[in-house]
């Protein structure tokens, strides 16, 4: 048996990845990441930055992507839960204005693998989160751009009921609204 379960989504090129865990008295091991592993099932991603972020319940960070020098991302989260989301964003797709969401948590260790051409977004559900991600490119300010995170278009099914307030940065009020903004990766699907 494999170190990961990769398992497709309804979106083509977007993965849950299901590590396996080796737990005992002592607690656990797991790898997160094994660039052989992920070749083989197909994921040829070459990270070149890693991130953290720790957020309280309700923060809602998203949906961000760079139009030019796309980000490809593996996230997961170390510490508490989130609902993480990707929007296809690539023209060409069958699934183009398209979201999957999926519950991210130290419990589950599940993890998140969003290649390039999809905006990305996540709602912390427990009291505290701890999110961890590597990225295939760096983060360059002048082309990050955004969706509005409660876009009626893309219609993402956030788990809000769980949540008292969704607290927002200034720059995620502002996003406009799927369709709105032509700052769009344009990448096309193999």
């Amino acid at each position: 048996m494999g170190k990961f379960n990769f398992i497709k989504t309804t979106i083509k090129d977007l993965y849950v990845i299901e590590p396996k865990v080796f737990q005992d008295n002592r607690g656990y091991f797991m790898e997160s990441y094994n660039s052989r592993d992920f070749i083989d099932a197909g994921l040829n991603a070459v990270f070149v930055q890693s991130n953290e972020s720790l957020s309280t319940k309700g923060v809602l960070r998203g949906l961000h992507y760079q139009y030019k020098c796309p980000q490809g991302k593996l996230v997961r989260v170390v510490m508490g839960e989130v609902f993480d989301v990707a929007v296809d964003l690539r023209e060409n797709s069958n699934t183009y204005g398209k979201s999957f969401g999926v519950i991210l948590s130290s419990d589950n260790n599940k993890q998140f693998y969003i290649p390039e051409g999809f905006a990305h977004g996540f709602l912390v559900l427990s009291d505290y989160a701890k999110f961890v991600y590597k990225c295939t490119n760096y983060y360059y300010k002048q082309y990050e751009a955004g969706v509005i995170w409660n876009d009626p278009t893309i219609n993402i099914n956030w788990p809000i009921d769980r949540i008292d307030d969704v607290l927002l940065s200034d720059k995620d009020t502002i996003w406009p609204r799927f369709g709105e903004n032509k700052k769009f990766i344009g990448l096309e699907v193999k």
